[in-house]
């Protein structure tokens, strides 16, 4: 059986001397995985959409295991993405964020948009550290482990939040600040970041331009929270690591 669908490459894998397995995700259909073959091959007609963060139209033939890949075409290459390090280490992490926290064959409503637009944001010229900020923070929501941001996940007060607590997953007031001893202080532009980013709606990003220290705070917390919770562990978190060890990161701080 074909099938058409939209679809933006977020993995590839290489199999065999000139194939590749590459993993789409699909407006359709969510998280597949194709049998790409030939696709190393420079001379194959499919070794351009088999390459990451392509944004394509692609004909799968399914059978009764892995599909494969019988055609694609273009919509969208993200090029400027894709041949800047920075944009391409934050873009990957992203990718494999969706990879390692959704299943296959399941539609998670609207991931593929926020996918999508943060690539064309990159593009445009966005910080990439921001967007990765925003992405992680709605992606919480996909794994199922999304915090408490609107009240005190203690006593429920609803008073403006002093930290943020990986132990009970959520933001704690003043008076129950001493039962987190490690809980993360939190400025209240930290705090307002948190929010906006778990709701905020990609279509209408403006221009975020954060601080070196709002930036680390926002970092620190929503690591914590995914190493506490999500279960995963992410190969393209430690290159963006390096980067920031050898000071390659974004530099659009203000």
């Amino acid at each position: 059986m074909l099938d058409r669908v939209e679809a933006i490459v977020i993995k590839t894998v290489d199999y065999g001397e000139t194939n590749k397995i590459i993993t789409l995700y699909t407006k359709e259909r969510g998280k597949i995985g194709v049998m790409a073959r030939g696709a190393k091959k420079p001379k194959s007609q499919l070794s351009a959409v088999s390459q990451p963060f392509i944004y394509g139209s692609y004909v799968i033939y399914k059978g009764s295991g892995l599909g494969t890949l019988n055609q694609g075409d273009p919509i969208k290459t993200f090029r400027k993405v894709r041949e800047d390090l920075v944009n391409a280490s934050y873009a990957m992490y992203m990718a494999e964020l969706i990879d390692k926290l959704t299943e296959e064959n399941k539609r998670y409503m609207w991931l593929f948009d926020w996918y999508y637009l943060c690539l064309v944001h990159m593009e445009e010229g966005a910080d990439p550290e921001v967007l990765t900020r925003i992405f992680e923070m709605k992606m919480l929501d996909v794994a199922g482990i999304s915090p408490q941001l609107e009240k005190c996940v203690c006593c429920g007060s609803h008073d403006d939040p002093q930290a943020f607590s990986i132990r009970y997953g959520g933001f704690i007031c003043r008076r129950c600040i001493d039962k987190d001893t490690h809980a993360f202080p939190c400025s209240m532009q930290t705090v307002r970041l948190l929010r906006l980013f778990y709701d905020m709606n990609l279509h209408r990003l403006g221009n975020i331009s954060l601080k070196a220290e709002t930036k680390q705070e926002l970092k620190q917390i929503i690591r914590a929270y995914y190493d506490e919770y999500s279960g995963v562990v992410l190969k393209s978190r430690r290159f963006l690591d390096q980067l920031d060890r050898m000071n390659l990161g974004p530099n659009i701080d203000t």
